[in-house]
């Protein structure tokens, strides 16, 4: 038995445990941390801080741009690493400490600065996150084989959604209407430090097997110099980017959900915005839960057809809930929007994630996760700002238009010039 033989054997034979951990720990992590990540909670405390649809779009855009900075040097953290877990739990814990630190300042500070440390912590919260979406991410390829990966993440996307939706309503209908501990949004953000700090908690028990080869250590520069050959390699997953990054740009309008919504609920013509505790309540609950419904969907598509399918159709159903969003004027229709938002929304996250980890190497694959999620970073922070900049001078129509324009874009290019990778041979 030669040392691949044997590596892959060891990942068979502790599957069952690392399947069921990696389903708790998303269990508890993402039910925390779909609450910052939905667009309800974050853009809608922005706003209220505010005011302003240019401070609601940059929060969320140094949010991703800390995460664009930082993918591709976690990658040279751990690519010559036999076992991620040590750092990557490490990193993990930075990154929570930035939503304790997004819950105290609303809890403890004023306005004014509330919003500044909401602005520093939402960019370190990014940059942590961008490092640790690459060595998760990893740590998951090498530890749940690719023809059960698909079910792991809908089934844990599934059941952290259903836990996420539950938290996301009381939240908005109890802690946010009631305005508990004098900010409920501030007390929102701390339930979810809690979630997401148990669920970090349970990777301790991962058994991590040491692949037979990685790359020798290198610094960040010089694997910088290398991305170029890296893309020239295989030229279906450089497609496969560059669609990701024109679907990732579709978040343009993403901060604007909510803020619309509002507008359309307060019904005064005026262009002013009624969020009340119910609104985000009901408006993150159908988000959530039609999120969760579809992940299982999303899990065996990806299973029986392939990830490109399943992005395919993510990606489409994202783009009719923004065309739907224009003739939407009530509760129940806004709700239907959002629903089919956090279908597409979490269907395009799922696929597009899990399509990276089927291009190429195994040992270059941190690498090639850290240069999409870079490509796919940037684009989620220049999208949000790009439409808090286009919203000073004219209405948010336009930003949903160009939004349509972006995924339509990216479906083309899948659809005509990426193939499915899941046939290829691993090496």
């Amino acid at each position: 038995m030669n040392t691949e033989e044997k590596y892959q054997l060891e990942v068979r034979t502790n599957l069952k445990r690392n399947f069921i951990v990696h389903w708790i720990h998303g269990l508890l992590g993402q039910t925390g941390f779909r609450l910052l990540h939905a667009p309800t909670f974050v853009p809608a405390y922005i706003y209220l801080l505010s005011e302003s649809y240019l401070a609601v779009g940059a929060a969320l855009a140094v949010q991703h741009l800390g995460a664009a900075t930082s993918s591709i040097f976690g990658a040279t953290l751990i690519e010559h690493r036999k076992r991620v877990l040590p750092v990557g739990l490490i990193i993990g814990v930075l990154m929570r400490l930035q939503v304790l630190g997004l819950a105290l300042s609303g809890l403890l500070l004023g306005p004014e600065w509330a919003l500044f440390s909401a602005m520093a912590f939402l960019c370190f919260f990014g940059l942590f996150n961008g490092m640790q979406a690459v060595m998760f991410n990893y740590l998951l390829s090498k530890v749940i084989p690719v023809d059960v990966r698909g079910r792991l993440t809908g089934l844990r996307n599934f059941s952290a959604g259903l836990t996420a939706a539950a938290v996301a309503y009381y939240g908005g209908k109890y802690f946010i209407e009631t305005n508990a501990l004098g900010n409920g949004y501030a007390s929102t953000f701390l339930v979810s430090f809690v979630l997401t700090s148990l669920g970090l908690t349970t990777l301790l028990f991962v058994i991590e097997p040491e692949p037979p080869q990685v790359r020798a250590p290198s610094r960040l520069a010089s694997r910088m110099k290398e991305l170029p050959a890296l893309l020239r390699e295989d030229k279906a997953f450089t497609r496969f980017f560059i669609a990701r990054s024109a679907a990732a740009l579709g978040t343009i309008a993403v901060p604007f959900y909510i803020i619309y919504a509002g507008q359309r609920l307060d019904g005064s013509g005026q262009g002013d915005v009624n969020l009340s505790g119910e609104t985000i309540a009901v408006l993150s609950l159908t988000f959530l839960l039609s999120q969760t419904a579809t992940n299982l969907l999303w899990g065996y598509i990806a299973d029986k057809a392939g990830n490109r399918l399943g992005y395919i159709l993510s990606v489409g159903t994202w783009l009719l809930a923004t065309v739907g969003l224009f003739a939407a004027t009530d509760m129940w229709s806004l709700a239907l929007v959002f629903a089919a938002l956090g279908a597409g929304l979490g269907g395009f996250q799922i696929t597009s994630q899990n399509l990276v980890m089927e291009f190429g190497p195994r040992h270059d694959l941190p690498m090639r996760i850290a240069v999409s999620n870079t490509g796919l970073s940037l684009m989620m922070a220049l999208g949000p700002l790009l439409g808090g900049l286009v919203s000073l001078g004219y209405d948010l129509t336009l930003v949903f238009t160009l939004a349509i324009a972006f995924k339509t874009i990216s479906i083309g290019i899948m659809l005509f010039f990426v193939d499915e990778p899941r046939h290829r041979e691993a090496s």
